[in-house]
């Protein structure tokens, strides 16, 4: 079977630290292994409008925004198909017919659902359209036949659901649809990387986050206002790395290279956290660290993407080429689908 690898973002905003080490990252892994058949990155509009339905114009603005963002961050048009969602009419008809193959209730008990209702506080105005999201992600999946997934652990449930649609389709109507896998990141802590406040995961709604495009000062601001140990106030206190951002970050970005640049007076991070449970070593240090890590992997990013933002007729051209190659995959997995069903009437 051919590997086909389908991966994406709501436009809701630009992209952070938490897309980068949740997605990102393995997707430049991938293109660089380049073991695949076919690789797409959907920008996911139609999903995103489910809960900013009153405000088009900033979905419209954030495609462009993280379109920026892939391409700063090395993703490569001439390997990936990048499309916009909304523009493949097929996707709207798979989605039409998964919906008799899935229940309320099995919707309601989704755990990234459940998560993601309550974070928003929709109570009884939940819109039916992001209740059932999980039916339009798995059309996304098997209208493009993908095989492989790169997502955060919290998707996992998506991956679920699309496969037991898979189940029940092909029961009914003969082995038609694929089957999916996630990939999930190499680095545990990056499957839910935290906010800067340290209380939930980094988020846009909830303004905790670092973003690939931040300029320096504002990664500077933003690392410098990290939660640490409330306890540890003066240097010589013992910390405690548990809960503490900080070393949640420098679990998932330093590297041995890191402290040979940036903080020689210690061989490793297990060696600087042993230092920080004991005492003597202060937060504004680690920040700076940190900080200084960040800044090595954000910069050439910031640099490509002030490049890219001088032509953005460029960026529209990388869209309108993606979504029309897709539209020509989408077109021909429609008609197997519906001859798979039947309802090829005049065939």
């Amino acid at each position: 079977m051919e590997k086909i690898i389908l991966t994406g973002d709501r436009p809701t905003g630009k992209l952070h630290l938490g897309h980068y080490v949740g997605s990102i990252k393995k997707r430049l892994e991938l293109q660089a292994e380049n073991d695949f058949s076919k690789m797409y990155v959907m920008i996911a509009d139609s999903q995103a409008l489910t809960d900013n339905f009153d405000n088009p114009v900033k979905i419209r603005e954030s495609i462009k925004e993280i379109t920026l963002d892939y391409l700063a961050c090395g993703i490569d048009p001439k390997k990936v198909t990048i499309f916009i969602q909304s523009m493949i009419p097929e996707l709207t008809e798979y989605t039409f017919y998964y919906l008799n193959l899935v229940t309320l209730a099995r919707l309601e008990r989704n755990p990234t659902v459940k998560s993601e209702l309550e974070q928003r506080n929709f109570n009884n105005t939940i819109p039916v359209g992001f209740l059932c999201y999980p039916v339009s992600q798995a059309a996304d999946i098997t209208l493009f036949r993908a095989t492989d997934i790169p997502v955060g652990v919290d998707q996992l449930p998506m991956i679920e659901q699309t496969n037991e649609i898979v189940h029940k389709f092909n029961s009914l109507y003969g082995e038609t649809l694929v089957p999916c896998k996630a990939i999930l990141p190499d680095n545990e802590t990056s499957f839910r990387l935290p906010g800067i406040d340290g209380k939930s995961k980094m988020s846009k709604s909830l303004g905790n986050c670092i973003y690939l495009s931040d300029d320096s000062k504002s990664v500077y601001e933003k690392v410098m206002k990290m939660y640490t140990d409330p306890d540890h106030i003066n240097i010589n206190d013992p910390g405690k790395i548990e809960g503490n951002v900080v070393f949640t970050y420098l679990d998932v970005f330093a590297n041995q290279s890191h402290f040979e640049k940036y903080l020689p007076d210690f061989k490793n991070l297990e060696e600087l956290k042993l230092a920080y449970q004991k005492g003597g070593v202060g937060d504004v240090k680690i920040k700076k660290f940190l900080y200084n890590i960040l800044e090595e992997l954000l910069t050439p990013i910031r640099e490509r993407r002030s490049k890219l933002e001088e032509n953005i007729d460029s960026i529209y051209e990388v869209l309108k080429v993606g979504t029309r190659n897709a539209q020509i995959v989408a077109k021909k997995n429609l008609e197997e689908f519906k001859k798979a069903m039947q309802i090829d009437y005049f065939n």
